[in-house]
């Protein structure tokens, strides 16, 4: 392997504990069906929006760009503003 590649390094591994490593998975095991739960709980807000009129797609957008900061919101629309103007939409 070359150098510098995360297998490569050498770790300290020692005998493999079946009950830490059952442990482990289950712990993932349910915190995936816990994040199945959670995506069917945003769905079904998405859709409970939708039945009074609101537009889902949107909502989705505005979503994401409330998870960005204020700088990076006012880049992304300037640069969605200049191509637009480029491509003759304004």
């Amino acid at each position: 392997m070359p150098d510098g590649s995360p297998l490569s390094k050498k770790t300290k591994a020692g005998p493999i504990s079946a009950d830490r490593l059952k442990s482990f998975v289950e712990r993932i095991e349910k915190l995936e069906e816990e994040r199945g739960a959670i995506g069917s709980d945003i769905k079904d807000v998405y859709s409970e929006a939708k039945g009074v009129g609101y537009d889902v797609k949107t909502m989705r957008k505005i979503v994401s760009l409330r998870k960005m900061d204020a700088a990076d919101r006012d880049e992304q629309d300037a640069l969605l503003d200049t191509y637009k103007h480029a491509l003759g939409m304004v």
